[in-house]
């Protein structure tokens, strides 16, 4: 694991969340990074992303240090944008940095409450504890219904990229999703950061589903310090980015709540990208197809049917669908196979989902998301309880 250079990380239990574990993590870059970062498109959105992004403006897209708290979303209560400022002071106090280069994150419970001392009160310790060595204590620490912890890493000529993300269920991304830092000692000034950050995020967190629920506090951040002193071409910099942020959404995908099966869905022929995107993410939406997955049922109409509700133009007669390489329909129509065989085939953990059109188009889409099971159930009936 090599790790950027240039970062410190801390984390601790703040009494935020129910459970005596991580609550509260702080990453610091030790010089002033460029950042870029991509927000929830709920109209609905926590006081730290409306800050987080005024600060971004405010800075030019520089920033020195990231505080994120796990059990409250800071959403939808009286005392919001208070608590988030003042998290946001304190921080910039304790580590002798501007306020707005201090951007702030929370994610939990919407609608409750949020007692800023709690943060504030354990901000010395967070910052005594920074250290180069705890990003995965970091990345512990932002997890809430997470089963198992999210990172990723890339190298490439002499730079490092490294990212930690959390989610596993409220999944339905429109730009990100849940809570991601991808932390890079690329030199990469803020303007192309942003460029590089849309691209990445459009083919990773953008094609990536577990429930069809939208989240009010999604950020996904990227911070640039240049640490290393070197400034990689744009491509393999793209490339090393894409990687990081593909493996934290599959990531997120194989620990969606209650999932049993990790689920790609390989879509071609379309009249293009975004209406290959279109069929892949009413596919990965349909409860129907998720339940059938969990099930290990070859219902390929369940498939064609979502796909036929896109919005998406196609010839239902040009379709071809493959489940675990097995093609269950050609043309449209039922083709001849094996159940009995298919049907162990579904019981893997990982199910590949292939939806080919006929015709000239090229359009081509992946998607990830995970079946839908009573686990699900039994993890939301009493989430906030």
């Amino acid at each position: 694991m090599n790790l950027p250079l240039g970062y410190r990380y801390s984390a601790l239990y703040a009494g935020i969340r129910k459970a005596a574990k991580p609550d509260l993590a702080l990453i610091v870059s030790d010089a002033p990074a460029s950042a870029a970062a991509v927000y929830t498109t709920n109209l609905v959105q926590a006081a730290p992303v409306r800050l987080s992004r005024t600060h971004l403006q405010e800075t030019g897209g520089i920033a020195r240090a990231v505080i994120v708290n796990a059990g409250n979303a800071n959403c939808a209560t009286r005392t919001g944008a208070r608590v988030a400022l003042s998290t946001a002071k304190a921080a910039a106090k304790a580590l002798k940095c501007k306020a707005a280069e201090v951007l702030p994150s929370s994610t939990g419970v919407i609608g409750v409450e949020l007692n800023p001392a709690l943060i504030t009160n354990a901000l010395p310790a967070l910052v005594e504890g920074l250290a180069p060595e705890r990003f995965l204590d970091a990345a512990d620490a932002i997890l809430t219904t997470d089963l198992v912890r999210k990172v990723a890493y890339a190298e490439t000529g002499g730079i490092r990229v490294a990212g930690m993300t959390k989610g596993s269920g409220m999944i339905h991304p429109g730009m990100a999703t849940t809570l991601a830092y991808v932390m890079t000692d690329a030199i990469v000034p803020p303007a192309e950061l942003r460029k590089h950050l849309k691209s990445a995020v459009n083919r990773s967190y953008n094609r990536l589903s577990v429930d069809g629920d939208m989240s009010t506090n999604d950020t996904l951040l990227v911070l640039a310090n240049g640490a290393s002193g070197k400034k990689v071409n744009k491509a393999a910099f793209q490339a090393a980015l894409d990687e990081v942020c593909q493996s934290l959404a599959q990531q997120i995908a194989r620990d969606g709540e209650g999932a049993t099966r990790f689920v790609e869905i390989d879509v071609s022929g379309a009249r293009d990208e975004a209406a290959a995107a279109k069929i892949a993410r009413a596919i990965a939406n349909s409860p129907l197809v998720k339940t059938a997955i969990a099930g290990s049922d070859p219902n390929w109409g369940r498939i064609l049917c979502a796909a036929g509700y896109s919005g998406a133009a196609f010839e239902p007669a040009q379709v071809d669908i493959y489940l675990q390489g097995v093609k269950v329909c050609r043309k449209g129509l039922a083709a001849q196979y094996n159940e009995a065989a298919l049907t162990k085939k579904l019981n893997e953990k990982d199910c590949l989902i292939r939806f080919v059109i006929g015709g000239e188009g090229r359009g081509t889409a992946r998607f990830w998301t995970c079946d839908l099971t009573h686990g699900y159930i039994d993890i939301n009936g009493s989430y906030r309880t």
